[in-house]
């Protein structure tokens, strides 16, 4: 007995001490939400009340500076484009990156701006190079959803907006942001143009109930896929692990694939969308080869606008993190 006892204390007592050391943690972390979302609010309180294009100006500036003191950033941003974009110059490569993370500076001043654009002031920034298209490719009828291939893309967050705020709202697969106030003031924020989101928790749900519902759902493409979603298709010729999930839902419901684009005009307010013609997936037999082949399609799409368009993309995203099996990592 006296040989158990010792354990059996030390296990009565070491829970608490556990407990507390958790209850701390999650306390700090809670205090870490509030402090990052009060600076975020009082930022985008000073970026609504200026003159927008002065907004822009210092969104652009916040840009450069990333580029200039974020090392690990501009190191990602320079290996992708290295990757891309063999044929340009180092000092193409450079200007790329600075205008991108420029254009996200941009973006994040029009999110936080976006309550209080008015539709008149939304169709002015935003208009669409064939407007008769687009209407004819979002209003056509049909069994089934349509699904909206896109990604991150010009300024992506107002696409969404703009596009709801013309009468057709959209669902969108979300992941969840770390911090839960930011995360539900920006879907608030969404929310107002009639954005449904889906967490990507529940997304089979929710793809099922937008499919049924004949709406419209916009799926993120062009990240690193690490999970079982995720297929090696090439992207700027090497294999990119691909999120499969577009390419699934159309072959299981037969939905259209609709790649839109929004393009940002130099450095102002005012965006290009560009609807490209509608994809539809071949059906052969094989549904994993089918998989595989429409996800394909779609990554060459995509490909084809960054190409046009490379200061428009996320090019500090780690696109090619995950490998195929026996290859050398890249980051």
């Amino acid at each position: 007995m006296a040989a158990g006892a010792e354990p059996v204390a030390a296990a009565r007592v070491e829970p608490r001490r556990a407990s507390k050391r958790v209850a701390g943690v999650r306390e700090s972390v809670r205090l870490r939400h509030r402090v990052e979302y009060a600076v975020v609010r009082a930022l985008a309180w000073v970026l609504t009340v200026l003159p927008l294009g002065v907004a822009l100006r210092m969104g652009a500036f916040v840009g450069t500076l990333l580029y200039l003191v974020s090392w690990p950033h501009r190191r990602i941003g320079m290996r992708n484009l290295a990757i891309a974009l063999p044929e340009r110059s180092r000092a193409e490569h450079r200007r790329i990156l600075r205008r991108s993370l420029q254009n996200l500076g941009r973006t994040a001043v029009e999110i936080v701006r976006l309550p209080t654009f008015t539709d008149a002031q939304l169709r002015e920034m935003v208009r669409f190079d064939d407007e008769a298209w687009w209407q004819e490719a979002i209003g056509r009828e049909r069994a089934t959803g349509g699904l909206i291939l896109s990604g991150h893309f010009g300024n992506w967050e107002l696409l969404v907006y703009a596009h709801g705020r013309r009468g057709h709202p959209v669902s969108m697969v979300h992941r969840t942001i770390a911090n839960p106030l930011i995360d539900r003031w920006l879907n608030d924020v969404r929310a107002r143009a009639g954005t449904t989101l889906v967490r990507k928790a529940r997304a089979a749900t929710g793809v099922l109930r937008t499919m049924r519902d004949r709406g419209l759902l916009v799926l993120p493409f062009d990240q690193n896929s690490t999970r079982g979603l995720g297929v090696f298709v090439p992207f700027f010729g090497l294999p990119a692990s691909t999120n499969s999930g577009i390419a699934r839902i159309a072959l299981r419901s037969g939905a259209p694939i609709v790649p839109v684009f929004i393009v940002r005009q130099g450095a102002s307010a005012r965006h290009v969308v560009y609807v490209l013609p509608l994809m539809q997936a071949e059906h052969t037999g094989d549904f994993e080869a089918d998989v595989l082949r429409t996800t394909e399609q779609c990554s060459l799409v995509f490909e084809d606008m960054v190409r046009q368009h490379p200061e428009q993309w996320l090019w500090v995203h780690r696109r090619w993190k995950t490998r195929p099996a026996g290859e050398e990592r890249f980051y």
